[in-house]
């Protein structure tokens, strides 16, 4: 539609901002996509980092969302993502990316919907289906595109939609992506010395 016609061109007009994107998504992408191929799930929710936190794991909301994934710390409790004086695992990239797959499957579940799990990721679940079952007490519809929505999230999907588009067709976009190589970055150590 025409928002994420706009979120292209958006993208597409800033090459540098993508190229920082891009680069800082090469470290962590492999990662990602092997857990996502491992649970079935749809391969664009990759590139949802780029949306959340511009794949800066450091990102930090004023509404106290952190990480990759951009967990506010109740949901990062509830799935289990310690936050404490020395660690904060809503920044571990393992940790969060099994976290935020696990709660958008259950979003998808929820609402058997893609879009719908990813509104709520981004504006919460209950508000989500209160917006639903408003549309669905007025007959309208309850498609993504049919709620009401702040505006963060009616541009969510469309944002991601637009970074697939231009990732799917650099060349059409004026945009030069360097390919990311098929190896993981980063090891994973289970028995780690004692730090300070």
């Amino acid at each position: 539609g025409p928002l994420v016609q706009e979120k292209t061109r958006y993208y597409a007009a800033r090459p540098e901002y993508l190229q920082r994107i891009f680069d800082r998504s090469r470290l962590y992408l492999f990662h990602i996509v092997e857990e996502i191929e491992k649970r079935g799930l749809p391969t664009e929710l990759a590139l949802l980092p780029m949306v959340e936190s511009a794949f800066n794991p450091m990102a930090y909301s004023r509404a106290h969302a952190s990480g990759l994934w951009q967990f506010i710390p109740g949901t990062g409790k509830r799935f289990e993502l310690e936050q404490n004086w020395w660690y904060d695992a809503r920044r571990d990239i393992v940790d969060s990316t099994d976290a935020a797959l696990d709660y958008l499957t259950k979003l998808h579940k929820m609402h058997g919907d893609w879009h719908l799990a990813l509104a709520s990721y981004n504006w919460g679940e209950n508000a989500v289906a209160r917006a639903v079952a408003k549309n669905r007490r007025a007959k309208k519809p309850t498609n993504y595109s049919s709620l009401r929505m702040p505006r963060e999230t009616q541009q969510y999907v469309p944002k991601l939609q637009a970074l697939k588009n231009i990732i799917a067709n650099p060349d059409q976009y004026g945009i030069d992506l360097r390919p990311i190589p098929n190896l993981p970055y980063f090891a994973l150590i289970t028995e780690t010395p004692d730090m300070d």
